[in-house]
């Protein structure tokens, strides 16, 4: 089947900022007694919005959260992204190879997309196909495939014709139950021992450490047979 879409996670695939909000989220949680390190937030939550990952660190533990620990959080994060997030290493390099309409699909919400591709220099390169998957369609954030959905919706794609680019768990696994072919990335500064096996396991095709790979499995899956 042809290939006619491109689709990418943004926090980890397009910009280097899944460490930022981990390391945030960790020196948040010490604050209320919650010792859990950066790296194990971003192998265990990644790709999940904040809310979702307070719900189940609630029930793991027990802990009542204070009333405005999300919103706070959320502040801290937006700050260091405005001031340190980078574009992930050959991502223009990588756009510029690919022929194929592309769009963003991301757990995080279009302000913050907007502020972290402007700062990389990628909101032109996107806009304004850039969907937050609790802003659109239904509303459901990944592991719920709906955000992939919508995107290939809007191109009117089959969700069999287009291709994705994830760095997470549940983000391969959105895209996955979509039905889209999924390609795992482990490029960014988030990524763990066991990263790409994890990302195979929940449905990647195919896994790659650097974005200069990328054009050559898209051209490669024009041709290839799901497998």
């Amino acid at each position: 089947m042809p290939l006619s879409l491109v689709m990418f996670d943004c926090d980890g695939v397009l910009v280097d900022s899944e460490i930022l909000a981990a390391q945030v989220e960790a020196e948040r949680f010490a604050e209320i007694g919650i010792e859990i390190a950066a790296s194990e937030i971003a192998e265990r939550f990644a790709g999940l919005t904040l809310l979702r990952m307070l719900e189940l660190l609630a029930a793991e533990t027990g802990q009542n959260f204070p009333e405005d620990f999300a919103a706070r959080t959320d502040e801290e994060i937006e700050r260091r992204l405005r001031s340190s997030v980078e574009a992930i290493p050959g991502v223009a390099a990588m756009l510029d190879r690919i022929d194929l309409p592309r769009c963003i699909c991301s757990n995080s919400g279009s302000e913050r997309l907007e502020t972290m591709l402007r700062k990389v220099e990628l909101w032109d390169r996107f806009r304004p196909y850039v969907f937050s998957a609790l802003e659109v369609g239904t509303r459901r954030g990944k592991p719920a495939p709906d955000v992939y959905l919508y995107g290939a919706e809007q191109f009117s794609a089959a969700p069999g014709e287009t291709i994705v680019l994830e760095d997470s768990v549940h983000g391969v696994a959105a895209a996955s139950a979509a039905g889209c072919r999924v390609v795992g990335f482990t490029g960014g500064r988030h990524t763990y021992a066991g990263h790409g096996h994890a990302l195979s396991e929940a449905g990647a095709e195919t896994v790659i450490k650097r974005l200069s790979e990328f054009p050559a499995v898209v051209e490669a899956f024009r041709n290839w047979d799901r497998v």
